[in-house]
């Protein structure tokens, strides 16, 4: 940090500089070439979890991304409420989290249902659709419509924690509380869109996790820590899992593949994969392939035996391998039946 840094003394003279960079430097995201509260949505509850580069793709204008195919197939609440369960976990596909995906379907019909299709405008209206938390409803507020709500994301949180030298865990309740307060106090009463879209992109370039770039940085004058790399500070980390999951790759004399359907409640709920099975059933049975993939904190090694003869359970089906491609499917076994296939 430089030697003539300064304690926030000006919040305004704060807000000020941070605009001004913001207006000079801010990536063009498509989801800040809108003001339509649903195409924010969509971009927010994608963001969960989510890097920006997964979203958008190779692209930096996000054409081919994932965001930009999605809002073609789903330009309205409405066209998306329209859809079932497995049109939209397909569209979702390669993004992961797929409950994000089923809340946002619940969102949509609930604005087709109880708002005649028609987004929302009130805080409290946004509030109560189904799955959007207390940062999603502050930010479709402050980036559709400008109103001055406060937001806190881990971007957010990561520049309060350094630009206040916040020496306590940030993720407890006295934590969490405090960040919305600055959140609060610091949140300009016009420009709100500017300002936390601002905050939001100098977490993601000068304030990143990794290497944070002080020298450059923006709000540098303002920034009270002497170690930011230190900075926020959290709960360890958890522990990754190494877990083993045994497949089976079926094929009848028609050619089709023997597939499972998640059961509801579970993770990749109404998605197919290969069929899962206990150890004890596979040790027979020639590999066919090993890969590994992450999920959470789970690191999950991947086995898929070879079978001509598979007892097909309730929640199994055969699928043409021309099906294949619209069905919704995890990742990791989509990648994993392509090599076998290829």
């Amino acid at each position: 940090m430089p030697a003539n840094k300064s304690p926030l003394t000006s919040t305004a003279s704060f807000q000020k500089t941070l605009i001004e960079w913001f207006t000079k430097e801010a990536k063009s995201y498509p989801w800040r070439l809108t003001q339509d509260p649903w195409a924010i949505l969509v971009s927010e509850i994608m963001l969960q979890q989510t890097q920006v580069k997964t979203v958008l793709g190779s692209d930096p204008s996000g054409k081919g991304g994932h965001y930009l195919r999605f809002m073609a197939l789903y330009p309205t609440p409405s066209s998306m409420a329209a859809a079932d369960e497995q049109e939209i976990l397909k569209a979702w596909e390669g993004l992961g989290y797929y409950r994000r995906a089923r809340n946002l379907h619940a969102a949509a019909r609930a604005i087709t249902h109880d708002h005649a299709g028609i987004f929302p405008r009130s805080f409290e209206e946004i509030g109560s659709l189904p799955g959007i938390g207390p940062y999603t409803v502050g930010a479709v507020c402050s980036f559709a419509y400008d109103e001055p709500r406060p937001i806190v994301d881990a971007n957010v949180a990561r520049v309060f924690s350094r630009l206040f030298d916040y020496q306590e865990r940030i993720d407890t309740t006295a934590g969490t509380k405090q960040l919305w307060q600055w959140a609060s106090d610091l949140l300009p009463k016009k420009n709100a869109r500017q300002y936390n879209s601002a905050l939001m992109e100098l977490g993601q370039s000068y304030c990143a996790n990794k290497s944070p770039d002080c020298p450059n940085c923006p709000v540098r004058k303002f920034c009270q820590t002497t170690d930011p790399a230190s900075l926020p500070i959290k709960k360890s980390a958890t522990k990754i899992s190494r877990i083993e999951e045994f497949a089976l790759y079926t094929r009848d004399s028609h050619g089709r593949i023997l597939l499972q359907q998640q059961e509801t409640g579970k993770r990749r709920a109404g998605m197919w994969s290969l069929p899962r099975r206990p150890q004890e059933q596979t040790l027979d049975l020639p590999l066919c392939l090993k890969t590994t993939y992450h999920i959470t904190r789970y690191h999950v090694t991947l086995s898929i035996f070879s079978t001509e003869t598979a007892q097909r359970e309730e929640n199994e089906q055969w699928h043409r391998i021309e099906d294949l491609e619209s069905l919704p499917m995890p990742s990791p076994d989509r990648r994993a039946l392509e090599s076998i296939l290829d």
